[in-house]
């Protein structure tokens, strides 16, 4: 059954979060698709995941970098899973309908923004009423996750 998880924003941007969550899935062995909301937002990401640490970067492709299925984190503003990914990172508001051949479900939302926070309430609602579990996270004043739900 897949697992969804929904971050809650508040004391990082996503730009801090997403490439540490990105990096502990490729640890695990697991390939990624991020999916944004705009072709803009998915090249800023990019941009973001080559430069987060000046000792590493994140192997990963957009539509404009090609070789998809070589990918292990692919980043896109559409469904696909050209990867065979088995993890989807949903930001800025990006939905799917369609959970099958995925493992986890990555909802990341910032909790400074009253649309995307009541955006995620309805996804969470939805994601309730479809009968799949999902956990709820949220940093503490150390910057340390807790799953609050």
């Amino acid at each position: 059954m897949t697992e969804i998880l929904f971050y809650h924003l508040q004391r990082q941007p996503l730009e801090r979060v997403l490439p540490v969550l990105l990096d502990k899935t490729l640890e695990r062995g697991w390939r990624a698709v991020v999916q944004a909301a705009s072709e803009e937002r998915v090249e800023a990401l990019s941009s973001a995941l080559w430069t987060w640490r000046e000792e590493a970067f994140l192997p990963h492709g957009t539509r404009q970098d090609g070789h998809a299925a070589l990918q292990p984190v692919w980043l896109t503003d559409t469904v696909e899973t050209p990867n065979d990914a088995t993890v989807r990172f949903l930001v800025d508001g990006a939905t799917i309908d369609d959970y099958t051949g995925l493992e986890r479900i990555v909802v990341m939302f910032d909790g400074n923004d009253a649309d995307a926070v009541q955006q995620a309430r309805e996804q969470w609602k939805a994601v309730a009423e479809s009968g799949l579990d999902a956990t709820y996270w949220q940093q503490d004043d150390n910057g340390k996750w807790q799953k609050k739900a």
